[in-house]
């Protein structure tokens, strides 16, 4: 399987993404996985499978195509790779997922709720509540796991009306999060954020019982100054002269 080698660049950031994962405290053992894509020539670049981090080097990464047949690599991509290529078939605009069971977020996915938007820390990244999915019925568990996680997470996006990059992750009904972004270390970031947001929904609803969500004036000042066309945070000089004329 080794065939020609390609997508050097786009190894190397994934590799170091999946790196990431380690040094932001998101994964143990082996329970996570980077990937990003080329969409110019449609392969998706993979953590193999099980491959520990301190052992996995850039030149281990699996190159598959739409379909997830293997194009480049010696080794196996990982067992949630049917997963992220639903998402990219569906999202032209994801450039990179991540899936990881981090502690916070796997607890909310485990209680099967969704992580409520408390404050502003959350209202920066996620425009919204991260929702959770339904939980896959037996014969999706029996077929096609791993396929059907993502059509579920397409599913619970179409049927709320999200925009995929307004609510840029998920945590799947009993097992854990996913997030995604422009490219695998936006994705990397949007997982660290998602993970901090969910360990501070339980320790607000720790501390107050009776919180509500964030009020929606409040929510729209803070995603709307980060993104879209009037965001002015951030050293955008163009942005940032219009905001100040």
């Amino acid at each position: 399987m080794g065939g020609i080698k390609v997508l050097e660049n786009l190894k190397e950031e994934v590799f170091k993404a999946n790196l990431d994962l380690v040094k932001h405290n998101l994964v143990v053992l082996t329970w996570g996985n980077v990937s990003g894509i080329d969409r110019e020539k449609g392969l998706i670049v993979i953590k193999p499978s099980g491959v520990s981090y301190d052992e996995m080097k850039a030149s281990d990464m699996v190159v598959v195509d739409l379909e997830g047949n293997v194009v480049e690599g010696d080794l196996r991509p990982s067992s949630d790779t049917p997963t992220h290529i639903e998402l990219y078939k569906k999202y032209p605009n994801i450039g990179g997922v991540v899936h990881t069971h981090s502690s916070f977020a796997t607890s909310w996915a485990q209680a099967k709720r969704d992580i409520p938007s408390y404050g502003t820390t959350h209202a920066d990244t996620f425009y919204g509540p991260v929702p959770c999915t339904r939980s896959l019925n037996n014969e999706e568990i029996k077929n096609e796991y791993e396929k059907n996680t993502g059509l579920v997470i397409i599913e619970t996006l179409t049927e709320r009306k999200i925009e995929e990059l307004s609510v840029p992750g998920i945590i799947i009904a009993s097992h854990g999060p996913f997030a995604w972004g422009e490219t695998a270390s936006k994705a990397v970031l949007n997982a660290v954020v998602l993970e901090e947001v969910a360990k501070m929904a339980i320790r607000t609803e720790n501390l107050n019982s009776e919180i509500t969500p964030i009020p929606s004036e409040l929510q729209d000042k803070h995603y709307f100054r980060k993104h879209g066309a009037n965001a002015y945070y951030g050293q955008d000089s163009v942005k940032v002269k219009e905001v100040m004329k």
